[in-house]
């Protein structure tokens, strides 16, 4: 099954992106809530893909 806030994290930035500009700035929130929350229970290699996803939530943001 894997990691599941990893998975979790990964869904909220596809959807943060993916997100209407009047509800962006929420689901920019929620994602990174997620991120944290998989970064602190992840492997290595996990890491750097939520560091990855990371970067383009901050592509949406800015």
């Amino acid at each position: 099954m894997g990691n599941k806030l990893f998975q979790e994290a990964r869904q909220a930035v596809h959807s943060a992106i993916s997100a209407p500009s009047g509800e962006r700035e929420k689901a920019v929130q929620i994602a990174e809530n997620s991120l944290s929350s998989a970064f602190a229970n992840s492997t290595l290699a996990e890491k750097k893909q939520l560091r990855d996803l990371q970067d383009e939530l901050d592509s949406v943001k800015g």
